[in-house]
């Protein structure tokens, strides 16, 4: 027994031993406090490229993507409660973006003001940031550096050309690369075409090139080769598929709402001329399969658009403007606007809209319409106001207009662009073209840092007809030959910069262009 109780004694001294140095050292850690060095776990707009110090940090959604303007908030989730004031002070954003704060636990959030410009590459950086507890601890410690970066899209555009292989195709090109690709075949004459909003397709109206008649159009799809979702991958480009054909009625004019869920066509009866009217129909409808089309129930109407909200349609009825629920009975409007003939434009948010008043004198009024029963009258014009868009980056609004010149023995409209500040009023010409370039069309870029223009040239009446099919533009006229400009924007206030910004004529032949979002 006592021999038994001698050879224990070694191990219980051992284990004493080690239980006093435990002890030891969480009294140290005790005295000393929590050490753990706070760090960024999460970066929501991280790509797979980032330059980031711990390759845990992922967001699997975002490699390899790139942001555009409909993204205006990341957010950094930190593994401790930080010093909020520590962290907006220390955070740094190359090149710099302009924005604002907030938070959420141990979440922050960085809104944009104004949309990333498109094209760049950002650097995100946090250092010397400290956690909530660094103050009351005395201690000097701070974040884990963290370094990461995202990009936004390349600046891409659409257009038909107009020269050699190009002629009456449809064409994306990338300007951040300085890369071109012709999206549509040889035998399809394109007339018009709308972006979807994903980015993916196009929906496009076109007619072959055998056949001269403005009224044959058939309604395609084509794929871009990109995908703006970060769960979507791309289809190879130029895959055409026929949507909508032309058997028993002529497609007209065409729209696709912002969700890209619904199309709306403007048809005509072939077998009963007088018998038109607004159809829509899914815009995930498969080739090949029968399209599901409802007919809006409402009087015929002319120029149309789909409202921001996907839900309704405004439509020019008479004198004025209804707005008609597209999957409901639109026997009876939602609304209706006796005394604007027309909607140039809605904000991205439905709030406000550009509409066209028309006056017994000819001349026409451009008005801010708000849902809060708000109208301003923005402008008026002896001539017609072609085009408008809202600036998504800030309380501007883009048009296109024209403006009769006086004393001439012949008719003709003046075109100028013109920025106009909706709060204020305040207008402010950007460019002056031709006389009576009556068909020109603009876009504006989704961060709001450049707008299309094209510049058509007519066909001479005298000279003989080209070889081939001849382009038309939507009034009917024959088309020569169009050059592309790009016009840099700058916030209307900065009145001294401005007036030295010329837009710079792109080495392309066409015309129709439009940004892709």
């Amino acid at each position: 027994m006592t021999n038994f109780k001698a050879s224990i004694q070694p191990l219980d001294r051992a284990a004493t031993f080690i239980m006093l140095l435990l002890c030891f050292v969480i009294g140290v850690m005790i005295l000393q406090g929590d050490v753990v060095t706070s760090r960024v776990r999460d970066f929501t707009w991280q790509h797979q490229e980032s330059e980031t110090k711990d390759l845990s940090i992922t967001n699997s959604n975002w490699e390899n993507q790139k942001i555009g303007a409909e993204y205006n908030r990341f957010a950094l989730s930190f593994s401790r409660p930080m010093d909020t004031k520590s962290v907006e002070q220390n955070l740094k954003i190359d090149p710099p973006l302009a924005g604002k704060f907030s938070w959420a636990g141990r979440k922050m959030f960085y809104t944009l003001l104004t949309p990333a410009p498109y094209g760049t590459t950002y650097k995100v950086q946090l250092q010397g940031a400290k956690d909530k507890f660094a103050e009351k601890e005395r201690t000097k410690r701070t974040n884990a550096p963290f370094v990461g970066n995202f990009r936004t899209r390349d600046r891409i555009m659409l257009y038909i050309g107009a020269d050699k292989e190009e002629k009456g195709r449809l064409v994306l090109y990338n300007l951040t690369q300085d890369q071109n690709k012709i999206l549509t075949p040889k035998d399809l004459l394109v007339m018009d075409y709308k972006p979807f909003p994903s980015g993916d397709k196009i929906i496009f109206s076109a007619r072959t090139s055998s056949s001269q008649d403005l009224l044959s159009a058939q309604l395609y799809t084509v794929t871009t080769g990109i995908s703006l979702q970060p769960e979507k991958q791309a289809e190879p480009a130029g895959k055409v598929d026929l949507i909508l054909d032309n058997k028993d009625f002529q497609n007209l004019k065409f729209d696709i709402s912002q969700d890209g869920q619904t199309i709306a066509i403007q048809r005509g009866n072939r077998a009963s001329p007088g018998d038109f009217g607004l159809w829509f129909m899914p815009a995930n409808t498969k080739p090949g399969e029968k399209p599901n089309l409802k007919r809006v129930q409402s009087p015929p109407g002319g120029d149309f658009t789909i409202t921001p909200d996907s839900q309704s349609v405004a439509v020019a009825q008479g004198e004025g403007t209804a707005i008609l629920p597209l999957k409901t009975d639109g026997s009876k409007p939602l609304a209706f606007f006796p005394q604007f003939g027309l909607v140039q434009a809605f904000s991205k948010d439905g709030s406000q809209a550009a509409m066209v008043k028309f006056n017994t004198d000819y001349t026409r009024d451009l008005f801010l319409v708000t849902n809060q029963g708000v109208n301003k009258l923005l402008l008026k014009t002896t001539g017609s106001i072609v085009q408008c868009q809202f600036d998504t980056a800030s309380p501007t609004l883009y048009c296109l207009v024209t403006q009769l010149l006086q004393g001439g023995e012949v008719y003709q409209e003046q075109p100028y662009l013109v920025a106009i500040d909706i709060k204020t009023g305040q207008q402010k010409p950007l460019f002056v073209l031709p006389p009576d370039q009556r068909n020109v069309e603009m876009s504006l870029a989704p961060d709001g840092l450049g707008l299309l223009f094209d510049q058509v040239v007519p066909q001479d009446p005298n000279t003989p007809p080209s070889p081939g099919n001849t382009l038309r533009s939507d009034d009917g006229e024959a088309i020569a030959t169009s050059s592309l400009w790009l016009m840099p924007l700058l916030p209307i206030t900065d009145a001294g910069t401005t007036t030295e910004i010329k837009p710079e004529q792109l080495p392309l032949i066409g015309f129709h262009p439009s940004w892709l979002p």
